[in-house]
């Protein structure tokens, strides 16, 4: 039997149980410019904005891809609408209804530029990735790389994101409208600083006066974003079909849990009455999730794929495994970390080793594991710089650094790609490894943020520990 697609007109025959926009869609106007409508943000702000609208008609989306038409030309065929999926053992779905329009930047240009120039449109997030921003490693905008040398070329025809933000400000400007509220909603440090800083960077290179305005008058309110959303794939599409009795191409899944903190700016719209956390400490809920989550995350990929684990799931049901990561987390990362008012590091330690334990989510350790120099700089070291100064011991925070570097060891000898900046180096590093600490730590120093006697020694004990089979239970670690 072939299903009805998804749509306006076809939305009033779902299925029972599944939840639907339960406020009248034609009333909605387009208030909020996204760029890039990819999974995470139809399964995050999107579906935050989806509350808000329950209440407060204005903040309809227009989704933007830079690049792509796909996902654009599904969603205008489907009216906007889409399903959500929860994952959990007892999963839910939820029709979204808050993307109002969806277009292709580079089919329909001029549709774009109205959008940004609009008077109703007052906010503009996005989730491009790190990339999409074009920093270099000095935060400075990379006014060499190709998309950004051309628009600064020609600005009135921009491709790329600051390229867009910036000719829609213009816009706004000669139109005596206020500049709109740029949110940037990707895990990015910083990240409304640095946003601001790319902005205003390009300005001052194609008109000094927009760049001034634009510093004075502009508002970028830092963000931080959390829930785990695997990729949608052909088994979802299935599944949602399935549940809802329509036929959605573009569904989405996440774990139920879904946070968006953002710095209190002082605008509409009512984001805490969406269940956004309003804050003047983004940092510390930041810090909190990079030290917690993902620092556990990492633990339990390195030492869980040494023992043969393959997913987060498999890793916390490792009790061995479950336990360490719980004690490093409560006996050494909590203490590192200050804790903005109303967050309870202790519940929120314990919600985090619920998600990854979830047993509806395949989170692959192999796929954590990519990139660990990168990774391992935000997530543990800045543990290991806090005990430190605080005179605390090393040995258990220097187990998953050990780990990671056995399991660099451990691909090199096996010939398997190591997917990471500096790849080619760390082959090079495993590849000439003993297996013996005192040894193998050395090799490893350069890619580490210091060196002292008391860290690389504890590095070694590690190391020698763990072994190329992972820790093992009674280590007294």
């Amino acid at each position: 039997m072939t299903l009805e697609r998804l749509s306006p007109q076809s939305l009033a025959r779902v299925q029972p149980g599944i939840a639907v926009p339960t406020y009248d869609r034609r009333s909605i106007t387009t208030g909020i410019v996204h760029f890039g409508p990819g999974a995470f943000h139809r399964a995050h702000q999107a579906f935050f904005v989806d509350k808000l609208l329950a209440t407060d008609s204005r903040w309809g989306i227009c989704d933007v891809a830079l690049r792509g038409t796909a996902t654009p030309e599904a969603l205008t065929v489907q009216g906007g609408l889409y399903t959500i999926a929860e994952l959990s053992p007892s999963p839910s779905f939820r029709i979204v209804g808050s993307i109002h329009e969806a277009v292709a930047a580079p089919t329909y240009p001029e549709v774009l530029r109205a959008r940004l120039a609009a008077a109703s449109t007052r906010i503009v997030t996005m989730t491009v990735t790190e990339n999409g921003y074009a920093l270099m490693p000095s935060g400075d905008l990379d006014t060499a790389r190709s998309e950004i040398a051309a628009d600064l070329a020609t600005p009135s025809a921009p491709t790329s994101l600051i390229g867009w933000l910036v000719e829609g400000l213009r816009l706004r400007r000669a139109s005596n409208l206020a500049p709109y509220t740029m949110i940037s909603c990707d895990n990015l440090s910083d990240n409304g600083a640095r946003l601001r800083r790319a902005v205003v960077q390009f300005a001052s290179q194609v008109e000094p006066d927009l760049a001034r305005w634009i510093d004075g008058e502009a508002r970028f309110p830092g963000t931080m974003v959390d829930s785990i959303t695997p990729a949608s794939d052909e088994a979802l599409k299935a599944r949602v079909a399935q549940a809802t009795g329509l036929l959605d191409m573009v569904p989405v899944q996440r774990e139920p849990f879904v946070q968006w903190v953002m710095e209190d700016h002082d605008s509409d719209p009512d984001w805490a009455a969406a269940g956004v956390t309003l804050t003047r400490d983004v940092a510390g809920y930041e810090q909190a999730k990079l030290r917690i989550l993902n620092g556990a995350h990492s633990t339990l990929a390195y030492l869980g794929l040494l023992r043969g684990r393959r997913t987060t799931r498999d890793a916390m049901a490792d009790p061995m495994l479950a336990a360490f990561a719980r004690t490093l987390v409560g006996q050494d990362i909590a203490p590192s970390l200050t804790p903005p008012a109303g967050l309870d590091l202790a519940a929120y330690a314990e919600n985090v080793f619920e998600r990854i334990a979830n047993p509806a989510i395949e989170h692959h350790l192999g796929q954590i594991a990519f990139d660990g120099t990168l990774k391992l700089a935000i997530r543990l070291y800045p543990v290991i710089e806090a005990a430190i100064a605080a005179q605390r011991p090393l040995d258990r925070l220097a187990i998953p650094v050990a780990a990671w570097m056995r399991f660099i060891r451990r691909r090199a000898r096996e010939g398997t790609e190591i997917i990471d900046p500096q790849a080619e180096r760390l082959a090079e590093r495993g590849t000439a490894s003993t297996g013996t600490g005192a040894h193998d730590v050395m090799l490893f120093a350069e890619f580490l943020p210091r060196t002292d006697p008391a860290i690389t020694a504890a590095l070694a004990r590690a190391y020698d520990a763990i072994g190329d089979g992972g820790l093992l239970p009674g280590d007294g670690w």
